[in-house]
């Protein structure tokens, strides 16, 4: 299963806050396709090929009731021929939220485990290593074949002319491939979007190839409270994002990416002349969880 890129655009965009003498780009990776959105794709790329070499039948990875990933596995397993199971963070809700909905629709076998079970999910004693026909993919896609994936996400437009590479960090692994990828004179920065994330600091260590040359760091003061905590500050930046633009953005990733790209030019952390990227990746299903009219897209 092969996707073109040639829907990915690469946006210049200006704003009310957006100073002369800066320009900034979103490359549109939620273009890619209405599910297996932004990143996601990227990562699962070469897991799902490395399962298909191994003639592996069946995928299992891990995620919350809200995941994108698990979102996204499940239509890609699906298109791909795989049956699929997504152990599930936490007891069945009563009422599964729409990114269940939708996984469970596109064949996805769920299993929900407890809190404290799932801390457990990579040990080698679970069922799901055990299974000849069957290749596990780490939360988020978070292994070297995931960021082996990212690091294309830099070849679909040139880049090369950009001084500073803009991405939210959940897991780490596409920041990992944009650093694997990025030139000697661009600074990669990622913004997480968790809490208390600098773990990140060794997951993403982990997946760098020892040839890359790009320069990277980690801002931790951007995720508004933590995973997942959407404010009304939030909201209304997104829509005037939008309204702006053109852009829809998501409310757990870009969103949050976005503004904390305004905080750090309202701070003059770029120099004059800087030409800054920003990786949309995609997401926007997890809007969804919101009330009707809430954004203005």
């Amino acid at each position: 299963m092969l996707f073109s890129y040639q829907q990915i655009t690469l946006d210049t965009f200006h704003t009310s806050w957006l100073p002369e003498g800066l320009e900034a780009a979103l490359l549109r990776l939620d273009q890619l396709h209405p599910a297996i959105s932004g990143n996601k794709w990227f990562k699962l790329k070469y897991n799902l090929a490395a399962a298909k070499a191994a003639g592996a039948t069946r995928i299992v990875t891990f995620g919350g009731a809200y995941s994108n990933h698990i979102a996204a596995t499940a239509v890609a397993c699906k298109m791909a021929g795989f049956a699929a199971t997504g152990i599930i963070r936490g007891e069945q809700p009563a009422i599964p939220g729409h990114t269940l909905q939708q996984a469970a629709a596109h064949g996805m076998e769920l299993v929900f485990v407890s809190r404290e079970d799932y801390k457990n999910k990579y040990d080698p004693s679970q069922w799901y290593y055990h299974q000849a026909d069957t290749l596990v993919i780490p939360e988020g896609g978070h292994n070297a074949a995931g960021a082996q994936g990212c690091e294309e996400i830099l070849t679909i437009h040139p880049t090369a002319g950009y001084t500073h590479i803009l991405c939210a960090a959940g897991t780490g692994t596409t920041l990992a491939g944009l650093i694997n990828q990025a030139a000697p004179s661009q600074q990669v920065i990622g913004i997480p979007v968790l809490k208390g994330a600098q773990f990140l600091e060794k997951d993403i260590s982990d997946l760098l190839r020892p040839d890359h040359t790009a320069q990277w760091r980690l801002l931790y003061d951007h995720h508004g409270g933590g995973y997942a905590k959407i404010s009304p500050g939030l909201i209304d930046f997104i829509n005037t994002f939008y309204q702006e633009t053109g852009i829809p953005t998501d409310i757990i990733y870009t969103g949050k990416l976005l503004l904390a790209f305004r905080e750090l030019v309202q701070q003059g952390y770029f120099p004059d002349n800087s030409r800054v990227l920003l990786i949309h990746t995609g997401g926007l299903q997890g809007n969804l969880s919101l009330a009707p009219g809430t954004l203005a897209f």
